[in-house]
Formats: structure tokens, sequence, C-alpha cells
């Protein structure tokens, strides 16, 4: 049987695939307030050409419009990979009590590999962390997907090369 925190995970993870169907880094968020799903969200960086606009961003964005709220205190957000620094900002802006997360990102990781924001009493709001939650489904999804990406441009580049060798004959 699986636990609250799989259970959210999962929901997370069923977003980064929605991500992954649009070429978009598969990252994805879900905001739970009292055992409820308050907001969804997937990485549309690509997709709208924003740096901004990754899935906890996105999710908090949404779940402010719908509590009417910027405190989103008492909320959990779970999320297919750790927060990076921007993200982590916000999480923090906006009062994110809980933040459960599958697998870790040691480029820029901000909830406890690569720093710590979410728990740096500098702040006036740290939060609970809890990682590695799913972490083999969450990090298997993201290696695939960059795997695909160096397959393609090694076809490319071969590609390329036959054309040249075309073009020189």
């Amino acid at each position: 049987m699986i636990n609250q925190d799989e259970k959210f995970m999962l929901e997370a993870i069923a977003e980064a695939r929605k991500a992954e169907k649009l070429d978009e880094v598969p990252i994805g968020a879900v905001l739970v307030h009292d055992g409820r799903i308050i907001a969804r969200a997937h990485n549309l960086r690509e997709s709208e050409q924003n740096a901004t606009a990754h899935a906890e961003l996105l999710a908090i964005d949404q779940a402010c419009r719908e509590t009417g709220s910027w405190r989103l205190e008492d909320t959990t957000l779970y999320v297919t990979l750790e927060p990076c620094p921007m993200c982590s900002g916000a999480i923090i802006l906006s009062r994110v009590k809980r933040v459960v997360y599958g697998a870790s990102d040691p480029k820029g990781g901000c909830a406890g590999t690569l720093m710590n924001l979410l728990q740096d009493s500098r702040f006036n709001h740290q939060c609970e962390v809890v990682k590695g939650v799913l972490a083999e489904e969450c990090g298997s999804m993201l290696s695939s997907f960059f795997q695909k990406i160096r397959d393609r441009k090694k076809q490319e580049k071969k590609l390329k090369l036959q054309a040249l060798e075309i073009d020189l004959q």
C-alpha cells in the first residue's frame, strides 16, 4: 500500500509526463492542502519561452489564484526534481509548509543537495523537506529524457556529416 507522500508524488509524475509529451524537461508538481490537490503544473519553459515557467512556480501561481492568497501556509508541494534556487525562493516567499521531492539535483538543487535554502534559518520562513520519494521513478524519467536528446543530437550530427560527404563527392 502506498503512503500519502507516494500517492501525491505519483500525481506529480503524471504532470511530468505531460511535460515530456511536449518535449519539455519532465518535471511535475502538485500543491496539496488538507489532503486535496489545489494546484498542478508541469514545466513549460520551452513552450512559453519563459525562464520562469518551472512546474513549481506555475503550481504556486495557480494555488495563489485558487486560494485567493499569496500565503500557502499548511500546504505541501510535491515535485519530481529538487527545487532550484528560483523555485526555492518562491516556496519560501509563499510560505509552503512542506516540500517533498523525488530526484536530487546535484547541479542546482536548493533543498539540501547543492545548498539548502528551504531550511536556512536566516530567512523568516523554513520548510520541512522530505527527499527521495519515488526517487528512482523521477530520476529515470529525467535520465531517459536527456538520453533521447543526446541520441537525437548524435543522429543529427551523423546526418549532417553524411550530407557533407555527398556534397564533397
